[in-house]
Order: structure tokens, then C-alpha cells, then sequence
């Protein structure tokens, strides 16, 4: 369990952009504006959101005060849409993935885990910037080449230093070598510059690396133990599974299961933060904003199983998958569709 001291198609659309929502984030942090919370369970003083953190013992992770759901909530609260503001504070009073954009890393990762240490509870950050990203999709993107990315990893070190952080490690970065949608002249530059990441964040002394490995619905675990042992997973403190899509925690939790049996009981995280209804059947894209869709669990370090060290939200519900279904340019925020999840959440 956690410590604090210690294939295609499966809704990951957001994710690059998503990084340029946290770079506005980071800029506030680094303002003063979030980073008066004492520690303690109170209101985030001088946010004007009114979002408190969770009780330390049950999610260790720290809520940003200034998070997109958060500013929804004072806009409804501000404009008397009581009903509304209820929904949307179920998504901004849980603790969200922090996603470093591509340009400010060293100054991005001391905002966010400066914060959280001051509120007393651990920055959860996601890496997305791996080169030749999302094969050219709706997140293409990441580092323009492998020197780029090692000086952009050694940047999120840097900012991170010894302050308490819990990293998911690029998003399908593994997944796209083993379905071939990453060519394969850069298959073997890919798991050097994935292991290199493992080993500079495991510097760190309270930094704790999951590496990402898909989802129920996408592979089979057998193909992808080897391409993760390769990828530097039994060096890292485990996996995670399920990012920004909707398998439900049980299926999630018997691929897990079944993963780890592979890559010597490494523990993993399961992203519940879309889960609430399981995944969606009909229709083309099943993975991008799909209808119908609810809240999982909250993010909690207390999953009832030995190898589930935490749900954790690493897509920020309401955040868009890319433009299909009416929907914005991928990690736009989108209160329509965020208070859809909201009205049918856990």
C-alpha cells in the first residue's frame, strides 16, 4: 500500500493539451494565490473557491484550490446556480492530476509540490512530453527529440527535489511501442529515454514513479510485460492503469492483477475518475466523450486489495477528450459535460 515516506481508441486525447491547462495552473501557484492552505482541513484561504483539502489518512494528494472545476464552482455560485455549483464541487474538492507542460517543467513542478507540501499532502503530477507523442492524434506532440526529453525530465527532478510527489509516467508512451503506432526506428530510443525517467525521478527521495500500462480494454497483459521490464517498471514503485479511460475498477483491478504476476508484484494505481458507469459500447470512439458517462471512486489510498496502491484521478473529469461530440480542442475544459459525470457519479 501507499507510503508517504517512503489499443487504439482509449480516451487519451486530453492529455497533450491538458499540459497547457497545467501550465496556467503552475503560474498561479507560483503567484501565492493557492499555496496559503496551513495544512490543515480548512478552506483554501484567499483561493475564493472555497475548496478544502481531504482528510491526509485517506487521499494523501493534494486538491489545487484554483483547479478548472474549482473556478466553475465560485462562477455558478457567483451567477445563484446553486444545483450546478453542488455538482461540479464533487469533481474540484478531489485531488486531480497535475499534468507538466512542455516548456517551464523545473518551474511547474516546484509550484504544484511547493503547494502541496504546504497544505501537507503529496503533489500527484502526471509526464506527458515523450517524443513523437500520441502518434500524431488529437495529443500529438511531446519533446522534439531524445536530448530534449532528458533535459525536460531532469527539469521536473530539479523541481521536485525532496519535496513529497507521486509521478504517472507517460501515458501510452509503452502501449505505442508494443501496437506499432510509434514507428519502430524509435522503439529502442523510447525505452532509453523511459528508464532514464525512471531512474532520475527514483533519485529523488520522496518521489514515487508509476510507469503507465494501459487499460482492461485496450491489450492483453502478456504483451506488454516485456516492453515494461524494458521501460525500467521494476525499478519504478509500480504501474498504473486505466488513464483517462472508463474500465471499470474490477476490470481494472484483474488486469492489474494480472500485469503484475509479470513484472515481479509491482503494485499499480487505477485512474477511477471517469469510471463510474464502465465504458462505453456503442457508437464510434468509444473512448472520446463518450455519453452516459459517471465519477468512479474518489481517490483514496484505501482500496481494499494489497496491490492497488491508490485510485487516483489522473484525467481531470470535465476536461475534453478532443473535439468530437461537440466537444473542445482536447483538455479544454467543458462544464456541459463535466456536470454530466457529476450528476451520475459515485
Amino acid at each position: 500500500m501507499y507510503r508517504r515516506n517512503t489499443g487504439r481508441g482509449h480516451g487519451l486525447a486530453s492529455r497533450g493539451a491538458a499540459a497547457t491547462v497545467a501550465l496556467a495552473g503552475a503560474a498561479l501557484l507560483l503567484s501565492g494565490c493557492s499555496s496559503s492552505d496551513d495544512g490543515g482541513d480548512k478552506r483554501g484561504a484567499g483561493s475564493g473557491t472555497g475548496v478544502s483539502q481531504r482528510p491526509a489518512g485517506k487521499a494523501p494528494f493534494w486538491v489545487n484550490p484554483q483547479g478548472n472545476a474549482a473556478e466553475q464552482v465560485a462562477a455558478y455560485e457567483k451567477d445563484g446556480r446553486k444545483n450546478e455549483a453542488a455538482r461540479i464541487r464533487r469533481i474540484a474538492e478531489q485531488p486531480v492530476g497535475e499534468w507538466i507542460g512542455p516548456e517551464k517543467p523545473e518551474e511547474e513542478a516546484r509550484g504544484f509540490t511547493e503547494a502541496a507540501e504546504k497544505a501537507d499532502r503529496d503533489a500527484l503530477l502526471v509526464l506527458y512530453n515523450i517524443p513523437h507523442r500520441d502518434c500524431g492524434r488529437f495529443s500529438k506532440g511531446g519533446a522534439a527529440d531524445g536530448d530534449a526529453y532528458r533535459g525536460w525530465i531532469d527539469g521536473v527532478a530539479k523541481g521536485i527535489g525532496d519535496r513529497h510527489a507521486t509521478v504517472v509516467l507517460e501515458p501510452d508512451a509503452v502501449l505505442h511501442i508494443v501496437d506499432q503506432c510509434t514507428p519502430g526506428e524509435f522503439h529502442e530510443e523510447r525505452y532509453d529515454l523511459l528508464k532514464g525517467a525512471v531512474a532520475r525521478l527514483k533519485s529523488l527521495r520522496n518521489t514515487k514513479v508509476y510507469l503507465d500500462a494501459g487499460n482492461a480494454g485496450w491489450s492483453k497483459p502478456d504483451s506488454l510485460w516485456e516492453p515494461l521490464k524494458r521501460s525500467g517498471v521494476e525499478q519504478a514503485d509500480g504501474f498504473s492503469v486505466n488513464v483517462s479511460n472508463f474500465q471499470t475498477t474490477e476490470a481494472s483491478k484483474a488486469y492489474g492483477r494480472a500485469l503484475s504476476a509479470k513484472v515481479g508484484g509491482k503494485p499499480f494505481v487505477i485512474d477511477t475518475s471517469r469510471n463510474g458507469n464502465g465504458p462505453y459500447t456503442e457508437g464510434k470512439d468509444p473512448w472520446c466523450n463518450p455519453p452516459g458517462r459517471a465519477l468512479g471512486e474518489v481517490p483514496s489510498t484505501e482500496t481494499g486489495d494489497d496491490l492497488v496502491d491508490a485510485f487516483v484521478w489522473v484525467k481531470r473529469p470535465g476536461e475534453s477528450d478532443g473535439t468530437c461530440r461537440g466537444g473542445p480542442r482536447a483538455g479544454q475544459w467543458w462544464p456541459e459535460y463535466a456536470l454530466a459525470l457529476a450528476k451520475g457519479g459515485n
